[in-house]
Protein backbone atom coordinates (compact mmCIF):
# COMPACT_ATOMS: atom_id res chain seq x y z
CA UNK A 1 0.00 0.00 0.00
CA UNK A 2 1.58 3.35 -0.87
CA UNK A 3 1.56 6.38 1.75
CA UNK A 4 -0.31 9.21 1.12
CA UNK A 5 1.49 12.57 0.09
CA UNK A 6 1.25 15.81 1.73
CA UNK A 7 -0.73 17.19 -1.25
CA UNK A 8 -3.43 14.12 -1.49
CA UNK A 9 -3.90 14.47 2.07
CA UNK A 10 -4.48 17.70 2.38
CA UNK A 11 -6.41 18.24 -0.65
CA UNK A 12 -8.74 16.08 0.70
CA UNK A 13 -9.22 17.61 4.01
CA UNK A 14 -9.58 21.31 1.71
CA UNK A 15 -12.48 19.34 -0.04
CA UNK A 16 -14.07 17.67 3.18
CA UNK A 17 -13.83 20.60 5.22
CA UNK A 18 -13.49 24.04 2.84
CA UNK A 19 -17.75 24.73 3.54
CA UNK A 20 -17.35 24.46 7.22
CA UNK A 21 -14.31 27.17 7.40
CA UNK A 22 -16.22 29.27 4.68
CA UNK A 23 -19.57 29.53 6.92
CA UNK A 24 -18.52 30.56 10.07
CA UNK A 25 -20.32 33.83 11.27
CA UNK A 26 -19.85 35.85 14.03
CA UNK A 27 -23.34 36.87 13.89
CA UNK A 28 -25.78 36.64 17.42
CA UNK A 29 -27.72 33.27 17.54
CA UNK A 30 -25.55 31.54 14.24
CA UNK A 31 -24.50 28.20 15.72
CA UNK A 32 -20.88 27.85 14.42
CA UNK A 33 -19.94 24.54 16.50
CA UNK A 34 -16.24 25.66 17.16
CA UNK A 35 -14.91 29.08 18.52
CA UNK A 36 -12.51 30.56 16.28
CA UNK A 37 -12.76 30.32 12.02
CA UNK A 38 -9.40 29.85 11.67
CA UNK A 39 -9.03 26.74 13.35
CA UNK A 40 -11.50 23.66 11.72
CA UNK A 41 -11.54 20.74 13.71
CA UNK A 42 -11.18 17.42 11.65
CA UNK A 43 -11.14 13.47 11.80
CA UNK A 44 -8.78 11.93 11.01
CA UNK A 45 -10.19 8.64 11.28
CA UNK A 46 -12.79 10.14 8.55
CA UNK A 47 -9.56 11.22 6.25
CA UNK A 48 -7.85 8.01 6.94
CA UNK A 49 -10.89 5.88 5.86
CA UNK A 50 -11.02 8.22 2.85
CA UNK A 51 -7.22 7.89 1.85
CA UNK A 52 -7.27 3.84 2.69
CA UNK A 53 -4.93 3.80 5.64
CA UNK A 54 -4.60 3.84 9.11
CA UNK A 55 -5.80 7.03 11.32
CA UNK A 56 -2.66 7.34 12.88
CA UNK A 57 -0.74 7.56 9.76
CA UNK A 58 -3.13 10.88 9.04
CA UNK A 59 -2.39 11.80 12.37
CA UNK A 60 1.12 11.38 12.55
CA UNK A 61 1.67 13.09 9.23
CA UNK A 62 -0.34 16.48 10.58
CA UNK A 63 0.86 15.86 14.05
CA UNK A 64 4.29 15.06 14.12
CA UNK A 65 5.61 15.97 10.62
CA UNK A 66 3.41 18.86 9.09
CA UNK A 67 2.98 20.97 12.40
CA UNK A 68 6.81 20.81 13.06
CA UNK A 69 7.51 21.79 9.24
CA UNK A 70 4.59 24.43 8.90
CA UNK A 71 3.98 25.37 12.49
CA UNK A 72 6.22 28.37 13.42
CA UNK A 73 7.11 30.81 16.66
CA UNK A 74 6.94 34.57 15.97
CA UNK A 75 9.25 36.97 17.00
CA UNK A 76 8.01 37.98 20.09
CA UNK A 77 7.43 33.91 21.16
CA UNK A 78 3.98 33.72 20.53
CA UNK A 79 3.28 30.13 18.41
CA UNK A 80 1.38 29.72 14.88
CA UNK A 81 0.25 26.56 15.33
CA UNK A 82 -0.51 24.20 11.63
CA UNK A 83 -2.35 21.17 13.39
CA UNK A 84 -3.19 21.62 17.58
CA UNK A 85 -5.73 20.61 20.21
CA UNK A 86 -8.05 23.56 20.65
CA UNK A 87 -9.50 24.35 24.48
CA UNK A 88 -13.38 23.03 23.54
CA UNK A 89 -12.76 21.36 20.52
CA UNK A 90 -13.03 17.71 20.71
CA UNK A 91 -10.90 16.87 17.46
CA UNK A 92 -7.77 17.97 16.74
CA UNK A 93 -8.02 21.80 14.99
CA UNK A 94 -6.19 22.54 11.12
CA UNK A 95 -5.41 26.13 11.03
CA UNK A 96 -7.29 26.16 7.81
CA UNK A 97 -5.45 29.65 6.31
CA UNK A 98 -2.26 28.18 6.28
CA UNK A 99 -3.38 25.03 5.17
CA UNK A 100 -4.23 26.62 2.03
CA UNK A 101 -1.40 28.71 1.70
CA UNK A 102 0.86 25.57 2.10
CA UNK A 103 -1.50 23.55 -0.69
CA UNK A 104 -1.75 26.11 -2.90
CA UNK A 105 2.35 25.61 -2.54
CA UNK A 106 2.17 22.08 -2.92
CA UNK A 107 0.34 22.01 -5.93
CA UNK A 108 2.73 24.87 -7.58
CA UNK A 109 5.23 22.43 -6.90
CA UNK A 110 3.59 19.55 -8.65
CA UNK A 111 2.77 21.60 -11.16
CA UNK A 112 5.78 23.06 -12.32
CA UNK A 113 7.52 18.85 -11.74
CA UNK A 114 4.37 17.64 -14.47
CA UNK A 115 5.48 20.05 -16.69
CA UNK A 116 9.16 19.08 -16.55
CA UNK A 117 7.85 15.68 -17.28
CA UNK A 118 6.14 16.22 -20.18
CA UNK A 119 8.59 18.89 -21.63
CA UNK A 120 10.83 15.58 -21.12
CA UNK A 121 8.78 13.27 -22.99
CA UNK A 122 8.05 15.63 -25.83
CA UNK A 123 11.91 16.21 -26.27
CA UNK A 124 12.52 11.79 -26.08
CA UNK A 125 9.82 11.57 -28.74
CA UNK A 126 11.33 13.85 -30.63
CA UNK A 127 14.76 12.58 -30.06
CA UNK A 128 13.32 8.94 -31.28
CA UNK A 129 11.62 10.45 -34.41
CA UNK A 130 14.91 12.44 -35.65
CA UNK A 131 16.27 8.62 -34.79
CA UNK A 132 14.13 6.84 -37.13
CA UNK A 133 14.01 9.80 -39.63
CA UNK A 134 17.90 9.28 -39.63
CA UNK A 135 17.87 6.12 -39.74
CA UNK A 136 15.47 5.52 -43.04
CA UNK A 137 16.84 8.30 -45.10
CA UNK A 138 19.86 6.86 -44.80
CA UNK A 139 19.10 2.54 -45.48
Amino acid sequence: MKTPTDLKILRLIYKLYYEEFKNFSKEAGVENGRKSKIFVPIDCKLIARELNVDADIVFGRLYYDMQERFGYTRQDGSKVAFYTPIAGELNRCINFPMLASVLAGLEEENSKAQWAIYLSLCATVVSIIAIVVTWVTKG
